[in-house]
């Protein structure tokens, strides 16, 4: 079964590159294009991890990702933030509403794809699936054990 991924992101040419990119790696993907979708989308597509923009209109990434947190049933999904907020004071917020991991845009698409694939190999787990949580950005599986 194919590992299913939510993108999120009120650009639709940066849902469509990260859509391919993820389509090649034979990921089954979806969209949102505002937060209320995405809601929605992670409620009833139960996706594996969310790719989270954090600037969106309706409802804002940091929104989305705090719900999903409060959320018992989807407490098993990995949320990534990719934003072009790239101060501190942003990626502290995001960690603090339940982000497992942060990164600006622009971002390199290698890196993302490592990232993404580390989380489906078990590599990275989410600071929230362990009582080991190191506060940082994500913790490695092995130092989860």
């Amino acid at each position: 079964m194919k590992s299913r991924i939510l993108v999120v992101d009120d650009e639709a040419r940066m849902r469509r590159f990260v859509r391919m990119n993820l389509d090649l790696e034979g990921y089954e993907v979806f969209e949102a294009e505002n937060g209320l979708i995405a809601l929605q989308r992670v409620r009833d597509d139960m996706p594996d991890l969310v790719l989270l923009d954090v600037m969106m209109p309706r409802m804002d990434g940091y929104e989305v990702c705090r719900e999903i947190r409060n959320t018992p049933a989807l407490a098993g999904v990995f949320v990534m933030i990719l934003t072009a907020r790239g101060q501190k004071s942003d990626e502290v917020k995001a960690l603090e509403v339940g982000a497992d991991l942060y990164m600006s845009k622009p971002f390199d698409d290698e890196v993302v794809l490592q990232v993404i694939n580390e989380v489906f190999e078990g590599r990275l787990a989410s600071r929230h699936g362990s009582s080991n949580d190191t506060g940082v950005h994500y913790q490695r599986a092995e130092a989860a054990n």
